[in-house]
């Protein structure tokens, strides 16, 4: 195939008609004399500046606008297409290729992108084809949702940013502690569990939470607190001393996966069962102690082991059978962000609304989101009952490379069961263009006005008029 974005004029009657290619002409080839034909500015533009309107149906619109203008008879100036078979035209590359504006992709990382620490091989390969390296030549805006925690974000983006090769924004990321953020104002003094040393504390801080407590801190000032863990060396010199049987603990939230259950557990249950949320005090009602947060509630998830492993979730349980042991029968209400909350899909349509808008100029919802994730009772469930209250379409894709596995019957249905993430975005994408009638190849432009303008549609003042032909711009049609 042909790669010259000039091509040989046609023989016979029109000489000087130049053949540029409808994607990659440049203003320089365009102003170089002789008429051409190109597409509108804004499909030419650079990444941060992609056009509003849906490429596949601006495309087919602009088509029909010319094979109605039917210039061909007018004065012989432009042949049928503007490529052929044996002067095709160049395909967009990602950089410049326009982005899809009716649907995005949301995904889960653990067991759909990465696995063990490392990335799953056909995850690189689907972002590659989400961001412009496919046969339709569209970048399509995606966002990531994970209860994974106990880093900020931007720790965990540098991190998805090596393992997936491709540059990942904190604005586009979300973990499950995340919406925590929103309850700063709520608390002053909170204890955070979970994560490597001060990770979720400095986390907890970066969100603006004034006053936060380790178990380290505890257990410092009391190491009785609990008997079988021993602060290690550097553990003792990060904990803050305070007399914290003094200090009344607001709310207790769990950032990320315990690293010591039996003395995480311990504590929360002291301050569970304490009086208004003084360590070392026991209530009589078991009613007095602070409310508990989970960033999520997943009971196993997919590790690098063979078999999937106990998850936050798992802990949540034991917190509250023990609470129920140890206060004659009564229940203990803990409260669990992450999926399948509603809470946290309301807090990605936001940020996916917001990603859209600064980052591909595209001021509007889409009308579907492909959440592709491997937990059925997280990932799936959460998707479809968010789908019964969402003003636009969240559409369940389930991979097997994760916590769930072919041969098994999920608890909850996806919309679609797929090997792998790449399969879901490629199904993601031809259900899309399906929609809007598109075959998968360029569509040849044909016949159109001639004015004398430039690429970016100013007049042409100096050296000799270039004749050119500039689609106008088109409203994509509703999609049904």
């Amino acid at each position: 195939m042909a790669s010259s974005n000039l091509l040989s004029p046609p023989k016979g009657s029109r000489p000087g008609l130049r053949r540029l290619s409808s994607m990659t002409a440049t203003e320089k080839e365009i102003n170089s004399g002789g008429p051409v034909v190109i597409i509108p500015e804004r499909l030419m533009v650079q990444r941060a500046q992609s056009f509003q309107g849906g490429f596949a149906a601006s495309m087919e619109t602009a088509r029909n606008e010319l094979n109605e203008l039917n210039l061909e008879d007018e004065e012989g100036v432009l042949s049928q297409s503007s490529s052929s078979p044996e002067t095709p035209g160049s395909p967009l590359t990602p950089s410049d290729a326009p982005t899809a504006d009716s649907f995005a992709f949301a995904f889960d990382i653990d067991g759909v992108l990465i696995r063990g620490g490392r990335p799953i091989p056909a995850a690189i390969e689907a972002m590659k084809v989400l961001n412009g390296e496919n046969e339709w030549g569209i970048r399509v805006p995606y966002i990531f949702l994970t209860n994974g925690g106990g880093k900020t974000e931007a720790e965990r983006c540098i991190d998805l940013s090596r393992q997936l090769d491709i540059e990942v924004a904190p604005a586009q990321f979300i973990c499950g502690h995340t919406p925590m953020r929103e309850m700063v104002a709520k608390y002053n003094t909170v204890l955070v569990v979970g994560g490597e040393g001060e990770k979720c504390r400095q986390v907890a801080e970066g969100y603006g939470f004034r006053d936060v407590i380790t178990p380290g801190d505890i257990i410092k000032d009391n190491e009785s607190t609990t008997p079988f863990r021993k602060l290690t060396v550097e553990e003792r010199a990060n904990s803050r001393v305070r007399n914290y049987g003094k200090t009344k603990i607001e709310a207790i939230f769990v950032f990320a996966d315990s690293r010591d259950w039996a003395g995480d557990i311990q504590i929360i249950l002291d301050l569970a069962m304490s009086k208004g949320g003084y360590i070392g005090t026991l209530s009589e009602t078991f009613d007095e102690g602070p409310p508990i947060y989970f960033s999520h509630n997943d009971i196993v998830w997919s590790a690098a082991h063979d078999n999937v492993r106990l998850g936050m979730g798992a802990l949540r349980k034991a917190v509250e059978v023990l609470f129920k042991d140890r206060a004659k029968g009564k229940q203990l209400e803990t409260i669990a962000f992450g999926k399948p909350q509603i809470g946290t899909f309301e807090f990605a349509t936001r940020l996916l609304q917001q990603w859209r808008k600064d980052e591909h100029r595209i001021n509007r919802p889409p009308e579907t989101v492909y959440f592709v994730g491997d937990t059925p009772e997280s990932d799936i469930r959460g998707t479809n009952e968010f789908n019964e209250k969402a003003k636009n379409d969240w559409y369940s894709i389930l991979v097997r490379t994760g916590v769930f596995q072919e041969g098994t019957e999920p608890m909850y249905k996806p919309r679609v069961e797929v090997g792998n993430v790449l399969d879901a975005v490629m199904h993601g994408i031809k259900r899309e263009m399906a929609k809007l009638g598109k075959s998968g190849h360029s569509i040849p432009l044909t016949t159109a006005t001639l004015q004398n303008l430039s690429l970016n549609g100013d007049e042409v003042v100096t050296g000799k008029p270039s004749p050119t032909v500039q689609i106008g711009e088109v409203s994509p049609p509703s999609l049904v």
